[in-house]
């Protein structure tokens, strides 16, 4: 039994020498770098922002908008270190559109829950976003890129400004230098919003047209293979 013992301890403690020479996986290696902290960051601020839009009051309107807004420029940043330092990987390939998605679509939920933005706005925005990440990943499984165009640049812009906007939502003094005006954000940002809605019907036609025409020049590239 003793000798029993000490050979399960022997098994035991060579196990966890392997463990802990084993080295880490690639994924887990190329999770730790900055641009991916940074995405991993914008990821955590939704709670906050969350938190910040269930008291509909000035202070914590500003504030949504602020947290809101440092996550939308740390995704400009991520997305500029990752390609100055080459640090493109896998997981922030995946991390950094979800990111942009989840953020947006717990503003927009949230907006909707304030009753700053008809719902029927949202649900397109979110049905576009659906659509051309399916027709990315299909045409990604088929070896085609669907590079994004103007028009789906202008609507991120678009969007997020007007939600940017819609977080502040009252009414609030704008200094122009040469003399102060009251600015309604709300209505700034639902102006703001609607463009982005016809920046993203038109983008998804875009995208739908560029993935019909690579089938079609599949199809007419296989169909001259079988002649030959």
């Amino acid at each position: 039994m003793a000798i029993d013992r000490a050979t399960r301890k022997q098994r035991r403690e060579e196990r966890a020498r392997r463990r802990a020479e084993r080295r880490p996986s690639v994924l887990v290696q190329e999770f730790w770098n900055l641009p991916n902290m940074l995405t991993l960051g914008r990821i955590l601020l939704i709670p906050v922002f969350v938190w910040l839009t269930y008291d509909a009051d000035p202070l914590h309107s500003l504030a949504a908008a602020a947290v809101f807004a440092v996550a939308s420029i740390t995704d400009v940043i991520d997305g500029y270190l990752a390609r100055r330092w080459n640090l493109i990987t896998v997981v922030g390939k995946f991390m950094d559109p979800l990111a942009d998605k989840l953020i947006a679509m717990a503003a927009l939920v949230m907006m909707v829950r304030l009753g700053r933005i008809a719902a029927w706005v949202v649900i397109v925005l979110l049905a576009r976003e659906f659509i051309v990440s399916g027709l990315r990943t299909i045409a990604a499984s088929e070896g085609m890129v669907i590079a994004a165009g103007q028009e789906g640049k202008w609507k991120t812009s678009l969007q997020l400004v007007g939600i940017i906007s819609l977080c502040v939502h009252y009414v609030h003094p704008l200094d122009l230098g040469f003399r102060t005006v009251p600015v309604d954000y709300n209505q700034v940002g639902k102006v703001l919003v609607y463009l982005s809605g016809a920046f993203s019907l038109w983008s998804a036609v875009v995208y739908f047209r560029a993935f019909l025409a690579m089938l079609a020049r599949r199809g007419g590239a296989a169909a001259d293979a079988k002649s030959v």
